[in-house]
């Protein structure tokens, strides 16, 4: 039997772990900028929306108005 998706999953399997790492590290800043502000609700909608980095990349440019070298800072 001949699986249709074989060709997709071949063109998918090598970038998947990109997009994991991705995913992971904007969601890791944003819940923990998220969580450092008191934030709940974003820590909550963060930890459960699921949007490979989208809405995290959101919230913190966009929402809290972080430039990209206060991204790794401490100071709130």
């Amino acid at each position: 039997m001949i699986n249709s998706f074989d060709p997709l999953i071949q063109l998918i399997a090598p970038v998947f772990p990109l997009f994991l790492l991705w995913s992971i590290f904007w969601k890791g800043l944003a819940l923990w900028h998220s969580g450092r502000r008191g934030q709940e609700w974003w820590f909550a909608i963060l930890l459960v929306v699921n949007t490979i980095g989208i809405l995290e990349i959101i919230y913190l440019f966009s929402i809290i108005k972080l430039k990209p070298a206060e991204l790794f800072s401490k100071k709130m």
